[in-house]
Formats: C-alpha cells, structure tokens, sequence
C-alpha cells in the first residue's frame, strides 16, 4: 500500500510529449502517480501531480529529479491539487445555498448532503451519507416516493428530531444521465419561515415614483413638477382625467415623495358594494352586526395611519358614505360602525374620478360640500390623444417591457406603426396603449414591429397626426432624447456599466451598444458621463 502522496507542481514551456516524459521518469525511479491533471495556458503547461513512493517521501530528490525533464521552467511544492480547490469552492457553494439538499442514487443511497440539510434532519454529515434514505423519514418520504413514480413531488413536510419539529416546503425531482437513464433523484428543502418572508415580500407592494409616469410632454413635466412641490404637503389632493390616463399610479408617486412612513392604501369606491362600503372604510366593533369579526375590524382609514389613503372613483360613491366621508375630513377622527369612540386618524387623502364633478353637483348626484372639501389642490391629466408626443416614448418602453418579459430579442417600432399609434385617438388612454404594444411584441417575430401587429379600431383616427410638420421632427428624435437622458441617469448613478445595466434591466452588452449609439462618454476627471460634444 502506498503512503499519502506528495504534491507538485510543474511548469514548462508548451510542447508535445511532457506528460510522456514524466510518466517515462516516474516509470524509472519506481514512482507511482495518483493524479495528473494538466492545464495549458498562453504558451505554458502546468502540470500538477500527486506521486508516492519511497523517492517521493524526499521532496529535495523529487526537485532535483523533476530538474531533469527537458524545457522545465519551474516546480514547486504545493498542499492542493487544482482540482480539489475545485472541490472545496464547490463543497463551500453547496453548503452555503439556503435551501437543503439531498441526492440519492437509483438505489437509494445518499451520496450527498449540505450543511443546511443536516441542519434541517437535525442528522450530522456522516451519518447521513452512505445510508439508505429509508433509514431517515420511513413514512411519507418524499425522496422514496420521486424514486418510485420517477416523477416530481413537492409538498409541505414535517420531520421529527431530536430537538423538536421541523416543518419545510420540500419539492423531490428524478436526476437522468445523457443518456436518459434513472440514475436518482434530489430533494429540496426550504424553511417554511424562509418561504413566508419570501411570499411576504413578493405580496409587498413595489413603490412608484413620479418619474416611473412616462411623459416628455411640457404638460406631464409641468404636472410631475407641481405633484413634488405639494407632495409633502397634508392638503386633499384631487386628480382628474379619463379611465386608463394613470391616476393611481399618480397617486402613488404623490404619496412617495411625501416621504410618509405609514403605507398606501388604494380604495376602488365603484367597486365596493353600498351596504359594504362603510364598514370597510371605518370598521366596526364587536357584535355591531350579523357576521361581525369578534373584536370588531379597523376600517381601511386607520389602516392608512401616517400613510395615504387612495379614494379611486369617488364620484361613484353613494350618498350616505360621502356623507361620513366629508366628516371624516373636516374632524380627523372616524367612528366605526356600532361604537362611540371617536379614533383620530393621520393619513393623507388622495382622491381621483373620471367624472365631472361640478356637474354632478349640479344635478344633485354628489354633495357640494364634499366637492369643494375635496376640490383643493386639483391635477388633471389629460388624456393620450392630447399627449401626442409622449404617445412614441411609452410605446418604445412598454416594448422593452414586453421583450424582457417574452425573452425576446430587443424590437423597436416601424416608423409606419409610430404614425399609427398617433392617428389613433386611444378611448382607453395609456392602459390600452399598453396592451396594444404587448399584443404587437407577441405576434411580430421581426426585428421591427410593423403597422399590421398594431391592432386597434379602425373607426377611431384623425386625418393627420400632426398639423405643424415640426412636431413630427421632434416626434422622431423624442424616444431618442427620452432614452438617452434614461441611460445618463442610470451610468452617473452607479459605479459600473454592469450595474447601470441591471438598473436599467438590459444586458451588458445592449447597453454597450446603446452607449455606442448615443455617442455617450465617460470623463475621468469629473467622473460622469454625457454625450460627446455637450457640457459636462
């Protein structure tokens, strides 16, 4: 048997016939090699060797004799072998993943097993591999049960240890070789705990920012500026405009920059059955009617406490609950429903409708104290057919929405679908809009979107898009401007162009040809980037 072997590396000029020479030497000196393993790089050969034997007990010899192979140019001692740094980094990786892991063998024997596994079974490494994975969880086990239907399982799952019960999500997948033969199976395990703060956050609304309302248009810009200077403000806020023109999203920008700590709390009056709208708005206590929660329930204005609370389509709210509503407004406090107690509340109130207020008031269908409680600060958006020249730059980003969503390579819009898009009066505004151009990314297998994937009705354009011939020139240079301005932002804002393009959600070399394209620079001196020929 021979000893632990010793380790070498070995460099030489690359040629053919070295591993000969040093497996013709080895054989010479009655030298037994363990392992070989060479790596070639720009002209060298690094051979890296484990020998044993009893010459090899004398690393000095070993030197001396390895000094002898024709065109060495070094030889050093080493304590690892290239591929067992391999194998630790891998091994370091496997056990550092969250989830735990197993593998058996088509027999059914664990060949292996991370620290977050042994941690979960409450079983040590040792005794887990080389066992039979029968041994472990006899019933319902996941690993036994993929083996036998050679299908995928995945369940809730309990085991009992020494220290107590662990619960986790385990999903258990069959493993086949090239050749499609059965050679195991891997199980999965996440901590439950682990998966409800995943779920949580995905459940976790993302915020939006005014700038996330898409618009080079001098009304949007004008618009965005008078939204962040009331922002901070606690006055009533009403926005105005036609159903799909972005009012919410509008609303959330509002309630970002006011920089509140409490959440936004989006309220669709139309959607809220009467008999049901003011128990959610205000609550109720404790027996207050037929099917009340014990305790009672806080209504959706103390669930907005030091936050924002959205009243979408307030003009299609009944009488009784506008009444309640003007109160809640004028005294800071709510009553819920069946209690005496008068709870104040701290939560901005935004409100949008994409009916005429004033003449509802009118005709008596929605009280004129309410309208002039809530008629303070007034955005109106107006709607697409009046924002021509934003119309090219949404379309250009709902497109590179799509195709990062489909995977699709980047496509941009044919200059004959642009001048469809304008022509079109767009009853739906922005919403449809949206799905036009996601209906166009899916059907167009071309580079180029053309007029025929844009499908809209065709009753619904005007003559001419435009009626001074230089907003078409503007029009065209506008998605350009409106991109390039993004990809300034978003290199001046982060330390590399790598991560410039995870901002932007592009790949690295589609930015690198958009730099390209916008003739875009980078200043060492000042460290920021702009477009040749410009001030930095």
């Amino acid at each position: 048997m021979f000893a632990e072997g010793k380790k070498f590396r070995l460099l030489f000029r690359d040629r053919i016939g070295i591993v000969f020479d040093i497996t013709r030497l080895m054989l010479e000196h009655g030298i037994n090699i363990i392992s070989m393993e060479v790596e070639q790089e720009e002209g060298y050969a690094k051979i890296s060797l484990e020998i044993s034997g009893d010459k090899a007990e004398y690393p000095g010899e070993m030197l001396a004799l390895f000094r002898t192979l024709p065109g060495i140019e070094s030889h050093d001692i080493v304590t690892k072998l290239p591929q067992e740094k391999r194998d630790h980094w891998f091994r370091t990786l496997f056990d550092g993943i969250s989830e735990g892991i197993i593998s058996v063998n088509s027999k059914g024997i664990i060949n292996t097993a991370n620290k977050v596994a042994c941690h979960i079974l409450n079983t040590p490494y040792e005794d887990l591999v080389n066992t039979y994975v029968g041994e472990i969880t006899p019933k319902n086990n996941l690993l036994m049960e993929c083996m036998q239907k050679k299908i995928p399982i995945s369940r809730r799952k309990s085991v009992v240890t020494g220290t107590g019960r662990v619960d986790f999500y385990g999903s258990a997948k069959p493993i086949y070789d090239s050749q499609g033969q059965f050679v195991g199976a891997v199980l999965l395990m996440k901590d439950l705990k682990e998966v409800k703060a995943m779920v949580d956050a995905v459940l976790t609304p993302i915020e939006v920012k005014l700038d996330d309302f898409i618009g080079e248009s001098k009304t949007v810009r004008n618009l965005i500026t008078f939204a962040r200077r009331i922002a901070a403000l606690d006055t009533i806020v009403s926005i105005t405009g036609e159903s799909g023109t972005g009012k919410e999203l509008f609303a959330r920008g509002i309630h970002y920059e006011s920089g509140k700590s409490g959440p936004f709390i989006p309220v669709n009056c139309a959607a809220l059955p009467e008999q049901l709208i003011e128990s959610e708005l205000f609550g109720y206590v404790d027996g207050a009617f037929t099917g009340a929660k014990k305790r009672g329930k806080p209504g959706l204005f103390e669930a907005a406490q030091n936050g924002t609370i959205f009243l979408d389509e307030i003009g299609d709210m009944p009488p009784g609950p506008q009444a309640k509503i003007l109160r809640v407004l004028q005294d800071g406090f709510v009553r819920r429903i069946g209690g005496v107690e008068e709870i104040p509340v701290n939560a901005r109130v935004i409100t949008a409708t994409n009916k005429n207020l004033g003449d509802m008031v009118a005709t008596s269908n929605f009280r004129e104290d309410l309208f002039y409680r809530i008629n303070v600060l007034n955005i109106h958006i107006p709607p697409l057919r009046k924002r021509i020249p934003d119309i090219a730059i949404m379309a250009t980003t709902f497109l590179n929405r799509f195709n990062r969503k489909l995977e699709k390579t980047e496509q941009t819009i044919s200059p004959a679908a642009l001048e469809k898009l304008t022509r079109y009066s767009w009853p739906g505004n922005v919403r449809e809009l949206q799905n036009v151009i996601e209906r166009a990314s899916i059907i167009s297998d071309s580079y180029e979107i053309p007029a025929q994937a844009i499908h809209v009705e065709e009753n619904k354009f005007s003559e001419v898009p435009f009626t001074d011939a230089a907003e078409k020139v503007s029009l065209k240079t506008m998605v350009g401007n409106y991109e390039k301005n993004k990809l300034l932002e978003a290199l001046n804002s982060t330390p590399t162009i790598r991560q410039a393009a995870q901002h932007l959600k592009i790949s690295h070399t589609a930015l690198i040809r958009k730099i390209d394209k916008y003739m875009l620079c980078h200043d060492t001196t000042t460290s920021l980037w702009s477009t040749i020929g410009t001030d930095k």
